[in-house]
């Protein structure tokens, strides 16, 4: 009779279980909200700080002589509060091209950092197009005047990216050719600007990509540093013509020296001015995403032993400007479609559960003419997309 009853009550509690991790997979998948851009902007970038806070820089104005905004959005709110806009020099931004946008970063103090390849009116002051910087002021309230860090080089076209960590390092990372160099793509090389004050001073760019190599001409690169002193700048390259593989650069001891690493190699005889998206993903892992032809792929980068697992968004379509990051075990991939020269998109999302596999996909209203997305995750674990 006791083990009888042991046995039925054994049989009671897997019942239970079961139906409990039913309820608990039933939770899948994570929710995907979308959110528009505040005021009609373009070309969104979202970063979250560690207190759940979104921090948000976008485009607004001319396309091709716009201004660049930032704005926040507190934890427990659903809605960005009032922007303030960042540049000082009226319509220095470029949205043209959808490439050639603004950049974001959170340093320490709670310093905000923003780049922008400025537009032809950088030329009022006697300069050719311009990669500007400037972080919030003291009192956290506005911005610095925007500088132009190129002093060393010349030729800026694709887009530049920043980066920052809480120990008051920021690097400032674009493309072009050293003063005096050769012209044409195989000549152009990856250049980092390295400030160790909170971006209030920074020395000379200087080549961090490898000799030789080249850069992809109208191709927008990103550059990211993690908790660990590790600075990666993700760029397309461009070597006899036709090479053009997706490249990771990393630096293990603060950019002073890079290893290079080829993650998406790819054949084509022309700039396909693709963007790129790197971030932290799980653990020893960063997550990056970019362009390959009409495809989209996604790369989980193991630092531990430098090297990359690819995949790629189930379906057909003509894809660009991808976003790819990870909450717990779901990786959320986004990118627009059918998009072209002054021609808005669809926005495409993809989420999977890397343990099982599942697959979750959805569209989303049109995206604007000159504008990409960009994406954070929640603290509800799902994910939220911003066009």
């Amino acid at each position: 009779m006791i083990a009888s009853g042991l046995s039925r009550l054994i049989s009671v509690l897997s019942v239970l279980v079961a139906t409990a991790s039913f309820g608990q997979s039933s939770n899948w998948p994570p929710t995907v909200r979308l959110l528009r851009t505040p005021e009609g902007g373009l070309q969104p970038q979202v970063v979250a700080d560690e207190k759940g806070a979104w921090h948000l820089a976008y485009l607004k104005g001319d396309p091709a002589a716009c201004d660049v905004f930032y704005a926040v959005r507190q934890p427990g709110q659903t809605d960005f509060g009032s922007s303030i806009r960042v540049n000082s020099i009226s319509g220095s931004a470029v949205a043209l091209g959808t490439i050639r946008g603004v950049q974001l970063a959170l340093g320490r103090n709670g310093y905000v950092h923003v780049a922008w390849n400025g537009s032809t009116k950088g030329k009022q002051h006697g300069e050719g197009a311009s990669m500007y910087y400037t972080h919030s002021n003291e009192a956290r309230n506005g911005f610095e005047p925007e500088r132009n860090l190129m002093k060393a080089s010349t030729a800026l076209d694709g887009g530049g990216s920043v980066a920052a960590d809480d120990k008051g390092n920021v690097f400032v990372v674009w493309h072009g050719r050293p003063t005096g160099g050769s012209e044409g793509e195989a000549n152009r090389v990856v250049l980092v600007a390295r400030s160790t004050d909170d971006g209030k001073t920074f020395t000379a760019e200087r080549q961090v990509s490898p000799k030789g190599r080249g850069a992809c001409g109208c191709c927008g690169l990103k550059a990211f540093l993690d908790g660990k002193g590790r600075l990666g700048v993700l760029y397309r390259a461009a070597t006899g013509g036709t090479e053009r593989d997706a490249t990771l650069l990393i630096s293990g001891d603060n950019g002073d020296s890079f290893k290079d690493l080829s993650i998406g190699p790819w054949r084509a005889s022309t700039c396909p001015m693709s963007s790129m998206s790197l971030v932290q993903g799980a653990g020893d892992i960063w997550e990056a995403a970019w362009e390959t032809g009409t495809k989209i792929q996604v790369g989980q980068v193991k630092l531990a032993t430098i090297s990359c697992d690819v995949v790629e968004p189930e379906g057909t379509g003509k894809r660009k400007h991808p976003v790819a990051l990870s909450q717990g075990t779901t990786r959320l991939i986004a990118w627009v479609e059918d998009s072209a020269w002054g021609k808005g998109g669809s926005l495409v999302w993809e989420l999977t559960d890397v343990k099982s596999g599942r697959k979750s996909t959805g569209r989303g209203p049109g995206v604007p003419a000159w504008s990409r997305i960009s994406a954070v995750a929640d603290n509800q674990g799902g994910f939220t997309i911003i066009y």
